[in-house]
């Protein structure tokens, strides 16, 4: 591999990795909205 593409594949690693976490925070946001919403008061 050239210097080049490792450099990028580390980039795309990194967004990956928060891309991922933005996923899991909006599930677990969506998760909390659904659980809130279903409930009786």
């Amino acid at each position: 591999m050239q210097q080049s593409q490792l450099v990028r594949c580390k980039e795309l690693e990194k967004e990956n990795q928060r891309l991922r976490r933005a996923v899991s925070d909006l599930t677990l946001e969506k998760l909390i909205l659904t659980e809130a919403a279903t409930r009786d008061f």
